[in-house]
Parts: structure tokens; C-alpha cells; sequence
């Protein structure tokens, strides 16, 4: 199991379905309690809920009380976050706890920090899919603070050349394969095997958590970036 030295002791359900992962993640106190996750891709909305059962069920049998659910609210893919949250919301409203949301390029980035140890001037930049060479994406020093905001951005060989002249760009997420093959400089670092899952929300979503940083159960919506654009069929329906 992973542990992380944090200070507020909260039983927190965290949900993560922004991209071909399905998973979810029973955590408290710095430590990941249970955990489910598949890699297999648009599975979110027969296995997601089926995982929620079982880590109630996990609760349940243990007397557990959740102190709040959290959930990846963004950007990534439309349906999976519209899943994600849909079930994240019923569930907060059920149990009557608050709701947390972990951005999901900052989540993307704490997964980069776990897997390898890097030098503080290093920035990071988290890559989401967003077809051909358009990829949603930030640049966060190892504070988390954003040095670019979240954003879409389509990517050429002349992407982040300004910061690539002075510092080494760690770049990672299921969009930053396409990248490699555009951008070739120096300091351009590929980190591979970078996915958002669950477990790794645990120092995100138990920091909002003790700052009581919390969403609408009611009203909140997925981080998007853009406006869906539905793609058209290849071929006529007769």
C-alpha cells in the first residue's frame, strides 16, 4: 500500500475516469485502504459502479464513515467524466458528505512526482489525448503552482520553446506519445506509462479536504476546456 505523511484523517472514496482508466480508491490518513482499477478502455460505465459497491461494501463491513468522495472532474474525455462525476454526485448527496474536485492534470502530475525523483527547476507538463495533434495540457513547477494554466493546445515543433531554452520539460499522459515525435529538444524529457488513477488522488483530494475545499454536489460540471464537438458518421443511415 502506498503512504504519504499527511495530517488530516478522512476516509475519502476517490473516483477517476478521465481517460481509458476506470478506477476508484478508499484512502485515509496518507494511507490507500482498497483499490480498483481496469486499463482495458471504455468500460467506465459497467465496471464503475460495480467498484463503488464493493468499496461500500468494504466500508460497510468494516464500520467505516466515508467523510467525503472525490472525483476527477477534469479535462479528459467527455463520457468519462460525465460518468465519473454523475456517480460521484449521487453518492456524495446519498451519504450527505462533501464533494471534492482533483483536477485532473495536477493529479497526472503528482502520479509523474511518485515514479521518479526529480530536481526542483524541472517543470512538469501533463499531456491528455484531445485527437490529432491537439492535446489538453498545463506546465506546473514541483509546487504545483501553474506556470501555464490548463488549457487546449495543439502541438508543433516550436510548442513551449520559450521554457524549453531554460529549463528541462518533463512531459507525460496518453498525450504525450504524439508529442516525442514533434517536439525534439534538449530538454524536452518523455516520461511513459504516466495514467490517472484513483490511488494516486490521495494527496489532492485529502489536501482539499483539510483546506475544506469543496464543490457543488448540485451544480458543478466537468472541467472541459472546450465544447464537446460530436463526430459525424462515415456513412449515411438508410
Amino acid at each position: 500500500m502506498r503512504n504519504y505523511c499527511l495530517f488530516e484523517m478522512a476516509y475519502i472514496l476517490n473516483i477517476e475516469t478521465s481517460t481509458e482508466v476506470c478506477s476508484v480508491a478508499l484512502t485515509h490518513d496518507g494511507e490507500v485502504l482498497d483499490h480498483h482499477e481496469n486499463y482495458d478502455g471504455k468500460t467506465h460505465a459497467t465496471l464503475l459502479s460495480a467498484y463503488i459497491q464493493d468499496e461500500l461494501k468494504y466500508v460497510r463491513t468494516r464500520e467505516i464513515k466515508l467523510d467525503a468522495v472525490a472525483v476527477s472532474i477534469g479535462p479528459g474525455s467527455y463520457t468519462g467524466l460525465r460518468i465519473g462525476l454523475s456517480e460521484a454526485k449521487g453518492l456524495a448527496f446519498g451519504l450527505g458528505v462533501p464533494l471534492i474536485g482533483v483536477n485532473t492534470l495536477k493529479l497526472l502530475t503528482t502520479s509523474a512526482m511518485f515514479k521518479e525523483f526529480f530536481d526542483d527547476d524541472e517543470l512538469f507538463v501533463p499531456m491528455i489525448d484531445a485527437r490529432r495533434m491537439e492535446v489538453y495540457t498545463a506546465v506546473y513547477n514541483s509546487a504545483l503552482d501553474d506556470i501555464v494554466p490548463p488549457q487546449p493546445k495543439i502541438i508543433d515543433a516550436n510548442s513551449f520553446a520559450d521554457l524549453l531554452d531554460k529549463h528541462k520539460l518533463v512531459f507525460f499522459g496518453n498525450g504525450s506519445d504524439k508529442v516525442a515525435e514533434v517536439i525534439k529538444r534538449p530538454n524536452a524529457i518523455f516520461m511513459p506509462g504516466v495514467k490517472p488513477v484513483a490511488l494516486d488522488m490521495m494527496v489532492l483530494s485529502e489536501m482539499a479536504f483539510r483546506k475544506k475545499e469543496f464543490i457543488d454536489v448540485a451544480y458543478s460540471t466537468p472541467l472541459y476546456l472546450k465544447e464537446f464537438q460530436a463526430t459525424k458518421p462515415k456513412h449515411k443511415v438508410l
